[in-house]
């Protein structure tokens, strides 16, 4: 049963940048992803890496977030930069069961609050 714990959600300015980490129990070989929920608004995908490492990213934050991993440490990245306010929500990590990415996301953290002002 894999856990996953996030982490390195905080309140920035606009413009800055955050680093969010996103901790397994076990060794994540699948697919994995961080998602968005903001106030008012449904869960959001935001970005995901594949087995291989390939990646890819809702529009709204390519060119400013880059998602890795480490897989020595089972651990998930998302680093953002230029935050504006729309990106202020609870961000969550979670793990597929495959090795390419297909939606399916049985496995999934807490969450880690991030709030970006002007």
């Amino acid at each position: 049963q894999v856990v996953l714990v996030e982490s390195g959600g905080a309140s920035v300015q606009a413009g800055g940048s955050l680093r969010l980490s996103c901790e397994a129990s076990a060794y994540i070989r699948s697919c994995m992803a961080w998602f968005r929920q903001a106030p008012g608004k449904g869960r959001e995908w935001v970005a995901s890496i594949e087995h291989d490492g390939t990646t890819d990213y809702a529009n709204a934050v390519k060119g400013r977030f880059t998602i890795s991993k480490v897989n020595a440490k089972n651990t998930l990245y998302l680093q953002m930069n230029s935050l504006k306010p729309e990106d202020t929500a609870m961000y969550y990590c979670a793990a597929g069961t495959t090795l390419y990415c297909n939606g399916d996301y049985p496995h999934w953290g807490q969450g880690t609050q991030v709030t970006v002002s002007s």
